[in-house]
């Protein structure tokens, strides 16, 4: 690489779905700080606007907004996309709606099932088709694929199709060099988990199930998409890659 490391992403289009703030707004963040151009996206055009200049200063970052479940919108985005082309994509927009499985209405599944499969399903299909070889697909999916919980069920659904999907565009793309991969972050002190983190009992309970013994910072998600964008993960796909400070090695 010019600058000598293969963890530059210098030179590289960038997308970022629901990045205005939490987990997605420090990937690009990482990717911006690694060199990539980054298209940070939300649907909210205000929210969006503030975040890309919340990061201009670290790296090129700008605002793209649309709605992903929202298929003209979806196809709109793409069509000013194809221009100048896409070399990474990060499917991290997700829906969570923690209630008791009878509460939930079938409308409510297939929401939740269409924000978290359904359009990662098609912004890949999309993205694959302006990516050359070497591109990069990176699925955010979560702990809750493999493993579950009461009260989670669709959106345990949802992140356990993910990571089949990240599987099945591996073999889909392989051919074309594209390479797809999945971040299952843990439990990670964002604002959406601002609540939780400030329960005792509940900061008590995650200290004990897992190995570090403590909350991640929202910035520790980083790494690991500047690791699976960049080339040094040139031959890893199909992967899902666990950042949870150890939660599923434990029993």
């Amino acid at each position: 690489m010019a600058d000598g490391s293969v963890f530059s992403l210098r030179g590289k289009r960038a997308l970022v779905t629901g990045a205005t703030q939490g987990l997605g707004l420090e990937i690009a963040r990482a990717l911006g700080r690694a060199g990539a151009q980054v298209l940070l996206n939300g649907r909210d055009a205000a929210r969006a606007e503030a975040a890309a200049e919340k990061l201009c200063a670290e790296g090129d970052v700008h605002p793209l907004v649309f709605d992903v479940a929202d298929e003209v919108a979806v196809a709109s985005a793409f069509d000013e996309l194809r221009e100048d082309g896409l070399d990474i994509l990060v499917n991290n927009v997700g829906l969570r709606d923690r209630r008791a499985l009878d509460d939930h209405s079938l409308n409510d599944v297939r929401t939740m099932l269409n924000v978290n499969l359904v359009a990662p399903f098609d912004l890949s299909r999309r993205a694959a088709a302006l990516m050359g070889a070497g591109g990069r697909i990176i699925n955010i999916t979560s702990i809750a694929g493999p493993l579950s919980n009461k009260g989670d069920t669709p959106y345990t659904i949802a992140k356990g199709g993910l990571e089949s999907l990240t599987r099945a565009l591996a073999a889909e793309l392989g051919e074309r060099q594209i390479t797809v991969n999945a971040i299952a972050p843990g439990f990670f002190a964002t604002e959406r988990n601002e609540e939780l983190a400030s329960d005792p009992s509940i900061d008590a309970w995650l200290k004990q199930r897992t190995s570090l013994e403590r909350w991640a910072r929202p910035e520790e998600i980083g790494g690991a998409a500047v690791f699976l964008a960049s080339e040094a993960a040139s031959y890893v796909t199909g992967h899902v890659l666990f950042v949870d400070g150890g939660y599923a090695a434990h029993f």
